[in-house]
């Protein structure tokens, strides 16, 4: 195979995109293949720094694991990390360009992007032996299909085979595949090779007539249907989804070692960034995750974890409005844990300085922690190792503010004050050694009756679980078909299904110059 590829779109944002298509990767390189993941342009606030410096989506390295190679910015060009409902900041090639309204970017800046987004594609391509991109939202998203860069616009340009991704647990799959197919221009259409069912429950055999029937509409095979698995705890791509309050992180099956459980709350923040930094407590046995957004829910937990986020300003007056801040202050003058992590680390401190982020100005912080924070126009991106309570431990940072620590105890790069831990570092928690440590001090700290997990490992549990999704794909798709697909294209002579993509004022007609972009 050489310079093979694929587009995973998907009915609907969430259909299951990301998780199939790191299944598909892990499927291939168990193959012999070398394969390598893309996505042309991401929106999430859960992003990744890679080795070289560069920010990018989480999804895509965690799918970069799936294919057992070393994640880089080429994987995904584009970033857009939401600010507030209007706004995101663009993260190009790994670094922060700017702040763009949702306007001003699909009104000319994310046409500019097509070139060095197919020039990144081009490059993996003509390095790896296959290269499965992701869509994003759906493919018929026909009033910016002008200015695609992540769907069919690539996939045209680059002529991809798409395999149609669908979410069956939410209900009308059949009406999804059908009218995602009806509302693309002739020229996608022609691209469009099936479709892959996902999250189904129940006898498959059911759903088969089903199946042919759409078959016999569309001109167009299902090439599997992969069921409903519980538990897969991959790192999401975008924020949790409707209600935050009462959602609990999927936690390891095996029972506590201990008498006692801990109960972790964590303070669902507006924009919250990196969530899966809780993922790594999740998986030890006797710890409970809950994400909650009122000061009566703290009362029973053990930890309280403000996560990072990307309105620091805006998250403290979310914890002062919901009377969180108040229930953090009982909780430290009374030497309950607390951490701050990232943005929740800056929340913690006596004073903000924002003219970068929020642009408030200065900010009283919860002054929990001796620490001052100023916004810095250039973003940290980097990849920290180091030492904390006596054991090795990693993590990444990304951030504008630049903490000042005036005292307490060196905890990472931040502090720590009794029992309020505060640092900049995400994913310290998967450092097992370092993660039983702190796990120990918040039992001490609450007379918790728990004691860690000796063997739990965070890195063999995740990749069991990418196994997992390897195994979803191998057992429940038409493999051979997907790899003709992945080698040689979309099948010629689909049929074409009306009323085709309306016209839009000022797109370029059909076969035109720019009408792939």
């Amino acid at each position: 195979m050489s310079g093979g590829g694929l587009l995973v779109a998907g009915t609907t944002s969430d259909a299951g995109k990301s998780v199939v298509t790191a299944g598909i990767c892990r499927w291939l390189v168990r193959r012999g293949v070398k394969v390598a993941p893309f996505k042309g342009q991401n929106m999430s606030l859960n992003s990744f720094v890679t080795r070289e410096g560069a920010e990018i989506g989480r999804a895509q390295a965690m799918q970069a694991q799936a294919a057992r190679v070393e994640p880089t910015a080429l994987m995904n060009p584009v970033l857009l990390k939401p600010g507030g409902d209007r706004s995101s900041q663009v993260v190009l090639m790994g670094r922060p360009v700017g702040e763009l309204s949702a306007r001003g970017y699909h009104g000319g800046r994310q046409k500019a992007l097509f070139e060095p987004v197919m020039g990144c594609l081009d490059e993996l391509r003509s390095t790896y032996d296959a290269v499965i991109c992701e869509g994003a939202g759906s493919p018929a998203e026909i009033n910016l299909r002008r200015t695609d860069i992540v769907n069919m616009g690539i996939a045209r340009a680059a002529r991809l085979p798409v395999l149609v991704v669908g979410d069956i647990d939410r209900g009308g799959v059949f009406a999804q595949f059908f009218g995602t197919t009806a509302l693309l221009a002739p020229e996608d259409q022609e691209l469009i090779a099936g479709y892959l069912v996902n999250k189904f429950r129940g006898d498959v055999t059911l759903l088969e007539p089903g199946l042919e029937m759409l078959h016999g509409l569309t001109g167009r095979r299902t090439f599997g249907v992969l069921p409903y698995a519980h538990g897969l705890g991959i790192d999401e791509e975008d924020g949790l989804r409707v209600s935050l309050r009462g959602t609990v992180r999927e936690s390891a099956v095996a029972p506590p070692v201990g008498e006692d459980v801990l109960r972790v709350a964590v303070c669902a923040v507006p924009l919250m960034s990196n969530f899966t930094d809780v993922d790594a407590l999740a998986a030890e046995p006797g710890v409970i995750v809950r994400f909650v957004d009122r000061p009566e829910e703290l009362a029973d937990a053990d930890l309280v974890i403000v996560p990072g986020t990307r309105g620091t300003v805006r998250a403290l007056e979310w914890l002062r409005e919901r009377g969180l801040a108040g229930a953090l202050a009982r909780r430290a003058a009374e030497g309950w844990p607390v951490l701050g992590i990232c943005g929740g680390f800056q929340v913690l401190g006596r004073h903000i300085d924002d003219e970068v982020e929020s642009r408030a100005g200065a900010v009283p912080g919860l002054g929990l922690l001796p620490v001052r924070v100023r916004f810095a126009a250039e973003k940290t991106l980097a990849r920290p190792s180091g030492t904390a309570l006596g054991q090795p431990v990693e993590g990444y940072e990304i951030h504008h503010g630049v903490a000042e620590v005036l005292g307490g105890e060196p905890f990472l790069d931040g502090c720590r004050v009794g029992e309020v831990w505060g640092t900049h570092w995400h994913g310290s928690l998967e450092s097992d050694d370092f993660r039983r440590a702190f796990l120990r001090a918040v039992a001490a700290a609450t007379g918790r009756r728990f004691v860690p997990a000796p063997d739990t490992s965070f890195a063999a549990l995740r990749e069991a679980q990418l196994d997992r999704l390897g195994d979803l794909v191998e057992e429940h798709a038409d493999t051979d078909a997907l790899l003709r697909l992945i080698e040689g294209g979309a099948p010629s002579g689909l049929p074409f299904i009306p009323p085709g993509a309306p016209d839009l004022p000022g797109a370029p007609a059909a076969g035109t110059p720019g009408a792939a972009q």
